[in-house]
């Protein structure tokens, strides 16, 4: 197999173009959330993104990997599908339609600090004294964003719609343990999470709402997600890894998307940010980072 040639200016272009795509999707949940339920835009945005995928692999000459993969260790693949999109995107989506976007999409921005723990258990891995002090950092920032900033009283405005964010990023941890711990095609990993998903999403839509998707608003929207969030911002974000030379340097460009997605959420759709969003988001920003860091003895 031909080595990919390294390349950290098109590794930059690349991790921009999905950290772009990722800083529009808190306004693009809670927007589209106006129109459809959560199980009604899961459901667009999963046959959009399965269509994107089919398409790429389609493109690639990979289609026959699908079925391939699937047969070696289809257990696997189903288990993937339940988690994500499945139960990830209905639990993250009734999450943004109970809270503000800013809190659902801050306290979900958590799950780099859940997976540092829950690869203890099914990676083996340890954790290092700075890794503790990133989760603690990352979690009292939580706690400041879930309480707008009265932490002595731990008065939840909505105490559901936090365990559902919180809860959102030990699904999403729990799916990349799983992606650890199989060495197979990451497009096709997605691809066939994404088709086995679909029944399901179908049975949930039929279960928790309905199939009467009037609004022009909500498809507009779903179909958006699923294209860039489910699907596109992935598809670049593997390219930038491909080409990264440093893909620590790479990593840190996912710390500007929830900042510009702040932006967006106060010109676009409204919200007022208050001062405890920017300071628990602060937090988390510096808790992520303390993991990055390398500490030579």
């Amino acid at each position: 197999m031909k080595q990919q040639i390294k390349n950290q200016r098109k590794a930059y272009i690349y991790g921009l173009g999905a950290v772009a795509c990722w800083s529009t999707v808190a306004t693009a949940f809670k927007l589209s959330l106006g129109y459809f339920s959560p199980a009604q835009l899961l459901l667009v945005a999963t046959v959009t993104s399965a269509l994107l995928l089919l398409s790429i692999l389609a493109w690639q000459r990979k289609l026959v990997l699908l079925v391939q993969s699937f047969k070696a260790h289809p257990r696997y693949y189903l288990l993937l599908g339940m988690i994500n999109p499945t139960l990830y995107y209905l639990v993250l989506f009734q999450a943004y339609d109970r809270l503000p976007a800013q809190q659902a999409q801050t306290l979900n921005y958590t799950w780099a600090i859940t997976l540092t723990l829950l690869a203890v258990p099914f990676l083996g891995q340890t954790i290092r004294k700075q890794d503790w002090i990133a989760i603690l950092l990352g979690y009292l920032g939580a706690m400041v964003i879930a309480t707008k900033g009265d932490l002595l009283s731990l008065n939840f405005e909505d105490p559901f719609g936090v365990a559902l964010a919180l809860f959102s990023t030990l699904l999403w941890a729990g799916y990349w343990i799983l992606n650890a711990r199989h060495q197979g095609d990451p497009l096709v990993t997605l691809t066939l999470s994404f088709l086995l998903a679909l029944p399901l999403v179908v049975i949930a839509t039929a279960l928790w709402s309905d199939f009467q998707l009037t609004a022009w608003q909500g498809w507009v929207g779903a179909i958006y997600i699923g294209f860039f969030e489910m699907g596109f911002a992935f598809v670049l974000w593997l390219l930038a890894m491909r080409y990264a030379e440093h893909t620590a340097r790479l990593s840190n460009l996912i710390f500007i998307s929830p900042f510009v997605s702040l932006l967006l959420l106060y010109f676009l759709v409204g919200e007022e940010i208050y001062p405890a969003t920017l300071v628990g988001l602060s937090m988390i920003v510096a808790a992520l980072l303390i993991q990055q860091l390398k500490i030579k003895r």
